[in-house]
């Protein structure tokens, strides 16, 4: 039997993406076989769409991040039954503990193919369950940006109710850094080029917002914010281009978590800045399904909802990676399978 998926031909953007039937996958032994019912984008799509995440077996299907219901079990698999729902996690070799080299062959959507075709194979240990309040659309979000975000400001920021967030943006994972820092009851403060976007973040319970368009310095502006004290801690998704202002905003003894790169990978580094601050800048690739399971548990627990900016028909793969290219959305961008 056939399935549709897309497959990338070739590194030249979202015109490479192609609508083909390959054979439905076959679960081997000790992995799952996943009907896929929705995936959703990420910055990294782009830079794999584009050539700029570094040399990768073509064809490839792409997206890390997908959702839905196990259809068939490999021999020896014990951890699951068929009509459970799950999403995959991104990196189908890092169960828990700490992260290794080996890890990153691992990942869905570059190094494997991902999740955007209608049936993947996925380990056993490589899926987890959907929180129960969540349907598939809502599940896809999670893998890559929830989980980066979840990583960085709880597992390694320990954040709690007496500090300050600083969030660059209003893409996937500061919109879900900005729910996990108010569900630990932090002050959180958000920057966007978009008085609308700021408007909407404010109704999510973002405390203090700065338009960096006419607030170039923004990071002064955040070190006001905090009566000249500076930020605790700093989700920073823009890279080279705003690291310097981020090392700036925050507190001696804060932390810069470096989760992306959205103005370039590449550029100064302000050594003095970090000495003389003390700074803690930790960089956070994703997680392990470890983190991802406590994840889903406080999602669960909170009953919190994903912000989906737009759902795309699976026809229409083309235009969602043209939407996200566009940077107008606010939150994920799912498409419906």
């Amino acid at each position: 039997m056939d399935m549709k998926a897309y497959q990338l031909t070739a590194l030249n953007g979202p015109d490479a993406l192609r609508l083909v039937e390959l054979p439905e996958p076959k679960p081997a032994r000790g992995q799952v076989l996943v009907q896929v019912r929705a995936a959703s984008l990420n910055y990294r799509d782009l830079l794999v769409s584009d050539g700029r995440y570094g040399k990768l077996a073509l064809p490839l299907i792409p997206l890390s991040d997908g959702a839905g219901e196990i259809v068939a079990v490999g021999e020896g698999v014990t951890r699951w039954k068929t009509g459970e729902r799950v999403a995959g996690t991104f990196f189908q070799g890092w169960q828990a503990g700490p992260f290794q080299g080996e890890m990153a062959r691992t990942a869905l959507g570059g190094a494997l193919n991902g999740m955007l075709a209608e049936y993947v194979a996925l380990s056993e240990d490589g899926v987890v369950p959907i929180p129960p309040h969540l349907g598939f659309e809502d599940a896809a979000t999670l893998p890559c940006a929830a989980l980066t975000a979840w990583h960085a400001l709880v597992i390694r920021g320990n954040v709690s109710a007496n500090e300050t967030v600083l969030l660059l943006g209003t893409g996937g994972v500061s919109i879900f850094a900005l729910q996990f820092a108010k569900m630990h009851g932090a002050r959180v403060i958000v920057t966007s080029s978009s008085d609308e976007k700021l408007a909407r973040a404010k109704t999510l319970g973002a405390d203090e917002t700065i338009n960096y368009r006419s607030t170039p310095e923004w990071e002064m502006e955040a070190f006001h914010l905090t009566s000249e004290a500076g930020v605790d801690q700093v989700v920073e998704v823009g890279g080279a281009g705003t690291l310097v202002k981020s090392l700036r905003s925050v507190r001696p003894g804060g932390q810069v978590h470096l989760v992306g790169g959205v103005s370039g990978f590449t550029g100064e580094v302000p050594l003095a800045e970090i000495i003389r601050k003390l700074v803690v800048v930790r960089g956070i690739y994703v997680g392990s399904r470890a983190m991802f399971e406590a994840l889903n548990r406080a999602v669960a627990l909170h009953r919190t909802k994903p912000v989906i900016d737009r759902v795309f028909e699976f026809t229409d793969a083309p235009g969602a990676y043209r939407y996200q290219q566009s940077g107008r959305h606010f939150g994920k961008i799912v498409i419906s399978i």
